[in-house]
């Protein structure tokens, strides 16, 4: 067990004050640790430096949300953001996992219900971007596994690979024509369920739409279970599922990274 002491103590607090400090200009408690230097002229450049970086790295970090709801309103919310949520690693491309979360209960976005979903493949994307590097498994490699190894095959999802299944909301096609500008954003949009894939197999994070059955089987993998039980999830919320497309579209997509076999 590690014992700190009352000076450790008191450190950790004044630097957590000073860190909100920063962030909220509304926050000048005289009998806060950070008063003295609150109340210095200085600071409040100093402030304004840390406040705009974090917006600045919000905006660079969701942007499809920015493009959809334009700069104003997007450095509007991140201002707000970042009086509640400061960075905690020094890598600002890592900045804003709560985003998301902040949107749903982020009054000025309530008629705009999809952007917290349109937020969360952003996220996707940065995670996919940083994940660790790992050469994806090919189709061949599957394809000459004997039978009886394959019903003993556990799929594991590539590092990199992220994704979800957007119930009733057609979020990839929303996002995907916003974070690319080189796309129709005027295009008509069937309001439906739809499912997104983020994954870095090589260089670059690619987007695949996903079906509801290759969501299923993505996560029966990421829990761990056979391929043949992963299988049978993809057919139970899809019934019609094709099976051998399903797993040749996502090997070629480099959403696998391992074949576990259990040698028991």
């Amino acid at each position: 067990m590690k014992l700190f002491s009352p000076a450790a103590g008191r450190l950790r607090r004044f630097q957590e004050q000073f860190a909100h400090a920063l962030v909220d200009p509304e926050l000048n408690d005289p009998s806060g640790g950070v008063a003295q230097l609150v109340a210095q002229p200085g600071f409040a450049v100093y402030r304004n430096t840390v406040r705009k970086g974090c917006i600045d790295a919000l905006q660079a970090n969701y942007p499809a949300v920015m493009r959809l709801v334009g700069e104003e309103w997007m450095r509007a919310a991140a201002a707000e953001f970042a009086r509640t949520h400061l960075p905690a690693r020094p890598m600002l491309l890592e900045y804003g996992a709560q985003f998301a979360s902040f949107l749903a209960e982020f009054a000025p976005a309530a008629d705009l219900p999809y952007l917290p979903n349109v937020a969360r493949l952003d996220r996707l994307w940065t995670e996919a971007h940083g994940a660790r590097d790992e050469t994806p498994i090919e189709p061949r490699q599957v394809t000459a596994l004997a039978p009886d190894e394959l019903a003993r095959v556990t799929l594991r999802p590539h590092a990199s690979a992220r994704w979800q299944w957007f119930e009733q909301q057609p979020i990839f096609t929303i996002w995907s024509r916003n974070r690319d500008r080189g796309d129709d954003v005027e295009g008509n949009i069937e309001w439906r369920g739809e499912g997104a894939l983020l994954v870095r197999p090589f260089d670059n994070v690619q987007a695949i739409a996903l079906s509801r059955a290759e969501v299923a089987f993505l996560d029966a993998c990421a829990a761990g279970q056979k391929l043949a039980d992963a299988a049978q999830a993809a057919l139970a919320d899809e019934a019609t599922a094709d099976l051998a497309q399903l797993m040749a579209r996502l090997l070629s997509a480099g959403a696998v990274g391992r074949i576990d076999i259990d040698r028991s």
